[in-house]
């Protein structure tokens, strides 16, 4: 089976992640990979050093908006987009279009409208409160050729939206997965790091892992940081992740003044982008991940599968990987107070810490293996063509039907 994978992106973030493991590990006897990206950023060369084919395109510009003029510029980027992946659509002739993201599955159906080409969207992201979004779940719900992978139960949900009668039957949940060979368990690891950036054996050592985006609730953190200082002064946060999007560099700009304003500059580590996870995750005592909204939460796998705790607020996806108690600690969002609070209450609790990382590691290997992602996965792509041969065929035989062609005449 010849998949084409589209990426409406050519940077790196978790839903590029999710690809770049799914090219590595599908079965090259039975599935060939083609992907097609924008020419800026590492994806390509990511791709590259797996030993795919990539084509480049137009990157797309195109985001939510209430500005007219900003939404006619995007339209004019969508159909530039569409017109050349639709070309190399009709070169390559795939079985099937694989497009990772919302915005990619809205240009991959659209480029093949007439071609007949099955589409499946991969849908990492939540769409927000817009008339865009109820645009994009109408097209998608007359798009029969379109079927759509969910990360979550909270992302099906979210997608569905007022349209669930239509979507719910094309929408199959896929919890993501990681590869574990990737964070197996080094006894040097954390003392290196620590002795790296330079913080004592002896202090919590907090992290917080992610693009820098308001939405990953780094900024709050800072501040519920600087209120749990106040009892636990001998902690330091490590804030791990760099601005990729939108105005998100002035984001970062504003972490620094504020991480100044607070007076907790000798405490906070802003290191941007870091290509070893797996070493800063066991240098950690606790991992927080204070997302405001979260598809699901690739870090949280990452740090339970290297034996960190992990605090988390309770939205979205995340109560579908974290247990409350069990394997980890969840809090409201959008709470300062109950943040620092939970930093405090599980500072004071080493063996609930271990308790909970120690839950939480087998869990990993069960639920989130990539064993399980690719049989199920693969599993989705097989029947997702026979489907899609299926219906052609019974459109093909009432057109060619006796009351068809007595109708048509």
């Amino acid at each position: 089976m010849k998949i084409l994978f589209y990426n409406h992106t050519g940077q790196v973030s978790g839903a590029e992640r999710v690809l770049l493991m799914i090219l590595s590990q599908l079965d090259r006897e039975c599935f060939s990979s083609v992907v097609v990206c924008p020419e800026q950023g590492p994806l390509q060369e990511m791709v590259k050093d797996l030993d795919v084919t990539v084509e480049t395109l137009a990157g797309l510009d195109a985001r939510f908006t209430w500005r007219l003029e900003t939404l006619l510029r995007y339209c004019k980027s969508f159909f530039g987009v569409i017109r050349q992946l639709r070309r190399r659509v009709v070169y390559a002739r795939p079985d099937l279009l694989h497009a990772n993201s919302i915005r990619s599955g809205l240009v991959a159906t659209a480029a093949t409208i007439g071609l007949g080409t099955p589409v499946v969207w991969h849908l990492h992201d939540l769409l927000p409160h817009h008339p865009l979004s109820t645009a994009i779940r109408t097209f998608a719900a007359f798009s029969r050729r379109s079927r759509m992978i969910a990360v979550s139960e909270a992302v099906s949900r979210n997608f569905c939206g007022r349209f669930s009668r239509l979507l719910q039957d094309r929408v199959s949940v896929i919890l993501n997965s990681i590869d574990l060979d990737k964070f197996e368990l080094d006894e040097t690891a954390g003392s290196a790091i620590r002795t790296e950036l330079r913080y004592r054996k002896s202090d919590l050592a907090i992290g917080i892992v992610g693009q820098l985006t308001p939405r990953k609730g780094q900024l709050e953190l800072l501040h519920a940081f600087s209120q749990a200082l106040k009892k636990v002064p001998n902690s330091v946060l490590l804030i791990v992740g760099a601005p990729m999007f939108n105005r998100d560099h002035e984001y970062l700009e504003l972490l620094k003044q504020t991480t100044a304003e607070l007076g907790i500059n000798k405490k906070v580590r802003l290191l941007g982008a870091r290509s070893d996870i797996s070493t800063i995750m066991q240098g950690l005592d606790l991992l927080v991940v204070n997302s405001a909204a979260e598809p699901f939460g690739l870090v949280i796998l990452e740090a339970m599968a290297c034996g960190t705790p992990v605090l988390a607020t309770a939205v979205d996806g995340i109560p579908e990987i974290i247990r409350h108690q069990e394997n980890g600690w969840l809090v409201p969002a959008r709470d300062e107070r109950a943040l620092a609070e939970a930093i405090v209450y599980l500072h004071q609790r080493l063996l609930l810490r271990e308790r909970l990382a120690k839950q939480a590691k087998p869990e990993v290997a069960e639920r989130f293996s990539v064993e399980r992602y690719l049989a199920d996965l693969q599993k989705f792509y097989r029947l997702g063509v026979d489907r899609h041969v299926e219906v052609v065929s019974k459109q093909s035989a009432a057109m060619d039907s006796p009351n068809h062609q007595v109708e048509a005449a």
